[in-house]
């Protein structure tokens, strides 16, 4: 009789697990179907959505969401943010409510405009400078530097190279970009998940403050209101500059595809200008959406400086707004140029 009773339990135990996995079995057979090969699309065109069924299973009520936001099956793209993003089919299949999931790429509708640049003039750089963020503030230019044991903060005299100003990082610290707002310096570390906050005037450190999901600092700079900081990949983050949450994100698209390793960060006339590392370019972003909409060629440069064994990639951008014009120089550079962009 006891063993009775267990196969008893067994076999209802089997029958419930079969009844509570069918759907799933079923919904396997089903995919989101989009109107663009590898489900890329470009800002503006129409996006059309439908449900790939072969086995004709009955499908009741269905509705799409694209990023948790209620969605047609047709259209229009017009004020997305570039990059991917994740569109859900909710429906009823034997009755249950089931939803599937697909990732399609938003990519922008033209390819960069591509800038050459002229020198203006050069200036002397500290050679052992491994620079990581470059700022102009009230006429005044400010560099952080990285390496461990050899980070810094520094107020440098541009037009001499002379270091007016200077603070050490602790050893642990790999520092990275730095910008400047409401006389407040914020300068990010590499992977301490790390950025502190001084007073411009006196250098004095009045705070710190961690990352959210951007799990590293490369570069930051701000619009006046707020600040946007790299982390690496494709990811510009935008934070609150008193609570110093991440508050959202765009990603850097052109019409091909995504752009990784963003920098150094500048706020320049309404975009940002981030170079990318290991590379001779820099990437111009639209801070709305994440289209990168122009490439600035230094290729020419680093031929220009010095060349000795520790002389590294172009890292440090600076806008001089009382110049109006751009200040370049990389890591391990002996000179600071000024330059203008042209289209190429």
């Amino acid at each position: 009789m006891t063993s009775y009773k267990y196969l008893t339990i067994i076999f209802l135990g089997l029958i419930v697990i079969s009844c509570g996995s069918n759907v799933d079995v079923l919904k396997k057979d089903i995919s989101i179907v989009t109107n663009s090969a590898n489900n890329a699309i470009e800002i503006g065109n129409k996006l059309e959505l439908t449900l790939k069924n072969p086995k004709n299973h009955e499908i009741k009520g269905l509705t799409f969401t694209l990023d948790g936001n209620p969605v047609s099956s047709s259209s229009n793209l017009t004020d997305l943010h570039l990059g991917t993003h994740d569109v859900i089919a909710n429906f009823k299949l034997e009755g249950e409510d089931v939803s599937i999931s697909e990732s399609i790429t938003v990519l922008n509708n033209q390819s960069p405009t591509i800038y050459t640049f002229n020198i203006i003039n050069e200036y002397p750089h500290d050679m052992n400078s491994y620079t990581q963020g470059l700022e102009f503030y009230k006429g005044e230019l400010y560099e952080g530097t990285g390496q461990y044991r050899a980070s810094k903060l520094r107020k440098v005299d541009y037009k001499t190279g002379e270091v007016l100003k200077n603070i050490d990082l602790a050893n642990e610290y790999f520092g990275e970009g730095i910008t400047i707002l409401n006389d407040k310096i914020y300068q990010l570390t590499w992977k301490k998940g790390t950025g502190f906050v001084y007073d411009v005037n006196t250098f004095e450190k009045t705070g710190s403050f961690r990352y959210g999901n951007s799990l590293e600092g490369w570069g930051i700079c701000n619009d006046g209101t707020k600040l946007y900081k790299s982390d690496g990949t494709e990811k510009i983050w935008t934070l609150n500059p008193e609570t110093l949450v991440e508050e959202g994100f765009i990603q850097a698209y052109h019409n091909k595809g995504k752009v990784v390793e963003l920098n150094e960060l500048e706020w320049i006339n309404g975009k940002i200008y981030a170079n990318r590392w290991n590379k001779n370019g820099v990437a111009i972003i639209n801070p709305n959406n994440g289209a990168v909409e122009g490439v600035i060629d230094f290729t020419p440069l680093k031929d220009q400086v010095t060349q000795h064994p520790r002389l590294d990639v172009l890292n440090g951008l600076a806008y001089n707004p009382e110049t109006k014009t751009l200040f370049v120089t990389g890591k391990y550079w002996d000179k600071l140029f000024e330059v203008e962009i042209v289209e190429k």
